[in-house]
């Protein structure tokens, strides 16, 4: 297939300082509120909220520092807890517990998030909107609660980092169902509410859920990351809840959404290499991403190797609905955000061609509404199948990362 013509879609990308110079010039220079050293006391009990293996943060750079920094103000060792954000996440294994870690593994107690487990949980009572808030007992009788994670692209919070760090990172599982389930419009409307989208904040009701829910834990210190696609820190920013992270989603913005002056009739669509591809639920991001890069009734060839199958046990049992109204109404009755997932999977694969590279089986593959290729080669040369004979081709080598965005009306 001539590919001659194909447009590489990706961002230039460099760190402005070393990983400890951009950790250290954030903690000094908090937005929203005053530096850890005015916020926390010697003697009181810190728990720090990091997030799990499938979310590389770079937290085995800032994690030494802000530790480092708590011990200066007169907080021992003993008395910082690290909280794995799983929110409904499998359990962490010690090698993934060292990696996230670092140097500090072995060191301070680190303890997994448990969201089906009601002695392990507080309720907080609900928002606005009626959501539960079931948070972690650890996190809620800790005296200061520091948030920490990195920003990206997400498919219907907008934004990834900042208050997801709590919800759903250590909330129920009742919660963590309660407060996605704004992503569909009410049941008069049906379908997936307009604002509920990639890089969009403003009037996204599933966004304005989490944000509420998490300010009810009444975090007293965020940091956030924004990574490079060689997962080099390019920012680091601290302080408030919801000023810091809206400042790591305009660098997000600005570094990663990339313009196209019209779409493509294929895209060719890596995820970015491990953990962005460790399951199907991780590579969907890419695929999401991905999409808006091509026509209506485009060709997605999709590199996501799933070594870790779907990524959840009960995602693949939805795709026993193959009809996309019967889908919605059974997710309308029973939220998950799997299912959910899984959904939108369904959803773009009937708007566009899919053919996925990865371990999953044929049958599998198919039954998600994508077809099966063993290799790039082959995939090509299934592609070519009812495209131009030399079609607009749109390369994304980190498609987890990368928004495309087709400036043609």
């Amino acid at each position: 297939m001539p590919l001659g013509n194909a447009r590489l879609l990706t961002r230039t990308t460099e760190p402005p300082a070393d990983p400890e110079t951009l950790v250290r010039r954030a903690l000094t220079s908090p937005l929203g509120t005053p530096p850890l050293a005015e916020l926390c006391r010697p003697g009181e009990r810190v728990a720090i909220v990091t997030s799990d293996i499938t979310r590389y943060t770079g937290s085995e750079h800032y994690l030494p520092i802000l530790v480092e920094e708590l011990n200066r103000i007169g907080i021992e060792d003993r008395a910082i807890e690290i909280i794995i954000a799983l929110g409904i996440h499998r359990k962490q294994t010690g090698g993934e517990h060292r990696k996230i870690l670092g140097s500090l593994y072995g060191r301070i107690a680190v303890y997994d998030h448990e969201c089906d487990d009601p002695d392990q949980l507080v309720d907080l009572g609900t928002t606005d909107s009626g959501i539960p808030v079931l948070i972690n007992r650890r996190v809620v009788e800790a005296d200061r609660v520091i948030v920490t994670g990195t920003v990206g692209f997400h498919y219907f919070a907008g934004f990834g980092g900042g208050r997801k760090g709590l919800v759903p990172g250590v909330a129920s599982r009742e919660t963590c169902m309660a407060s996605h389930f704004a992503v569909f419009n009410p049941p008069e409307v049906g379908g997936k509410h307009p604002r509920a989208v990639t890089g969009v904040l403003d009037g996204n009701p599933v966004h304005l859920n989490l944000l509420q829910a998490a300010r009810m834990v009444k975090p007293d210190f965020l940091l956030n990351t924004v990574l490079s696609p060689a997962k080099e820190l390019l920012g680091v920013f601290c302080g408030d809840l919801e000023q810091a992270h809206l400042a790591g989603c305009e660098l997000v913005r600005e570094s990663y959404q990339a313009e196209l002056s019209e779409a493509g009739d294929l895209a060719i669509v890596s995820c970015g290499g491990q953990p962005k591809d460790i399951n199907f639920i991780q590579s969907h991001k890419a695929l999401d991403y991905g999409v808006n890069a091509v026509r209506e009734g485009g060709t997605v060839i999709l590199l996501a190797a799933c070594p870790d199958g779907f990524g959840h046990p009960t995602f693949f049992d939805w795709f026993r609905y193959q009809d996309l109204d019967e889908f919605e109404a059974a997710l309308r009755a029973d939220y998950q955000i799997n299912g959910q997932t899984a959904h939108a999977t369904l959803a773009k694969a009937r708007r566009f061609r899919v053919i996925l590279i990865s371990e999953l089986s044929e049958t599998q593959t198919r039954s998600m509404g994508m077809e099966k290729a063993t290799n790039l080669s082959a995939a090509l040369a299934m592609a070519k199948a009812g495209l131009p004979d030399e079609p607009k081709t749109v390369l994304i080598p980190d498609g987890g990362t990368i928004l495309p965005r087709v400036t043609s009306s």
